[in-house]
Order: structure tokens, then C-alpha cells, then sequence
């Protein structure tokens, strides 16, 4: 199937809008100890989870965030080990289990705001594309990280790791944790934000390629 993919925009984000709920902030406040926030607006609801998370050690601060976003895939020591590395390292790039990196960046920026920068900086990337194709698809994840590897440079991370898989007719699992959203905004147009350590401005060779999917790589809609 043929297609042509544009690179419209991409720039270097700090933060995810909307990852974090109200629930999830006033349930977050109820775990550092303030149960009475119910009836605040969402934006001073963030302000005084910030300032609640700050009353407690950093450490600790992360240890109670990790359990409440991921209780239910690692264990209570994966949990410690882990709110002990967030304070030196990037774990939302360098931890071993990728499909973990979107949480962990999230919960990485909650605490970085927290605590004014205590814990390390990360960033993900947000591009606006352009995917055409000969006839109709339906465009997912998998789709629009074949088709982006050929705007990218030889020398990107995702090129060098995942090179041979993204040519494969196997199934590319990895694309859902590589690719942490996905959304059309118009007819042929797609917004997604990753990490900027999968993709960011460098990585990227040209700004537009037309080329072939075979039928195995791509699902059509009727």
C-alpha cells in the first residue's frame, strides 16, 4: 500500500495535559494526608497536591505516588527500588520494561513540579503528522511508527534499536509503549506524543517520504 507521511510539527513538552486526573489528584491528596478537597477547582486541587507532596521526603513522596499508579504491575520492592533511582535517574527512559515509561514520566513530572526540580528532567515530544494512504486504512500506533521510521535519521535511537522490527511483517508490540498517544485531527492528520528520547527534532532526516506497507503491516477497514 502506498503512502506519504509529512512531519508538520514537533516540539519538546514538559508536560502532558491531562494524564492526571481530579480523581486521581484528590485521591493522591487523601495518601499525603489531606482528605478535604473535594469541593476545590481542578487547577488549585494541583497546586495543593504539590504542596502536600513537598511536606514529605522525596523518597517517600515517590514510594506513595509508584504505589498508587502502579500497585497493580510491580511489587511493593520493584516499587522502593524504583522511588530510590527517580531521584538520580531517568527512569522513564532507562527502565527496562518500556511499557512502563509513560506513568513513570508522568509520575516524574508530578514530583520534579513538587519538589522544584529535585528529581531529574524529562521530556516528551508532541508532533502533528500528515499520513496518506492509496485507500482506506485504519492508522494505530503500529502504522504510524513504521511510516515515521523513514523520516528519521540512521543514527536515532529508535532506528538503531527497533530497525530490523519496524521492516518486519511481525507484529511491532513495542509501538503501543513507544507511542504513548494517538488521535486524528482532521482527515489525514494525527497527533501523538512519545518520548523525546524515541523521538525528538534531531532524530528527524526529512520532513516528508512516500513509500510502500505491505498488506501484512497494515489492517484495512471496510
Amino acid at each position: 500500500m502506498n503512502f506519504t507521511i509529512r512531519l508538520n510539527k514537533i516540539k519538546a513538552i514538559e508536560k502532558i495535559e491531562g494524564y492526571w486526573s481530579r480523581e486521581d489528584y484528590i485521591n493522591l491528596l487523601e495518601l499525603f494526608d489531606y482528605s478535604d478537597a473535594k469541593s476545590l477547582p481542578e487547577d488549585e486541587l494541583f497546586e495543593l497536591l504539590s504542596m502536600a507532596i513537598s511536606d514529605f521526603e522525596p523518597e517517600e513522596a515517590s514510594e506513595i505516588v509508584l504505589t498508587y499508579k502502579l500497585k497493580s504491575i510491580l511489587k511493593e520492592g520493584q516499587i522502593k527500588n524504583l522511588a530510590h533511582e527517580m531521584l538520580e535517574d531517568k527512569v522513564a527512559e532507562e527502565y527496562p520494561n518500556i511499557s512502563l515509561h509513560y506513568p513513570l514520566f508522568n509520575i516524574n513530572q508530578l514530583l520534579y513540579e513538587a519538589y522544584n526540580g529535585k528529581f531529574p528532567k524529562t521530556l516528551a515530544s508532541a508532533l502533528d503528522i500528515e499520513l496518506t494512504f492509496a485507500s482506506k486504512v485504519t492508522v494505530t500506533k503500529e502504522i504510524v511508527l513504521r511510516t515515521i521510521s523513514d523520516l528519521l535519521s540512521e543514527k536515532s535511537l529508535l532506528k538503531r534499536l527497533f530497525d530490523e522490527q519496524l521492516d518486519s511483517e511481525e507484529e511491532l508490540k513495542d509501538a503501543e509503549s513507544i507511542i504513548w498517544e494517538l488521535k486524528s485531527t482532521g482527515d489525514n492528520t494525527y497527533h501523538l506524543i512519545s518520548s523525546d528520547y524515541w523521538l525528538n527534532k534531531e532524530d528527524f532526516e526529512v520532513d516528508e517520504f512516500s513509500g510502500v506497507l505491505k498488506e501484512e503491516e497494515i489492517t484495512h477497514t471496510k
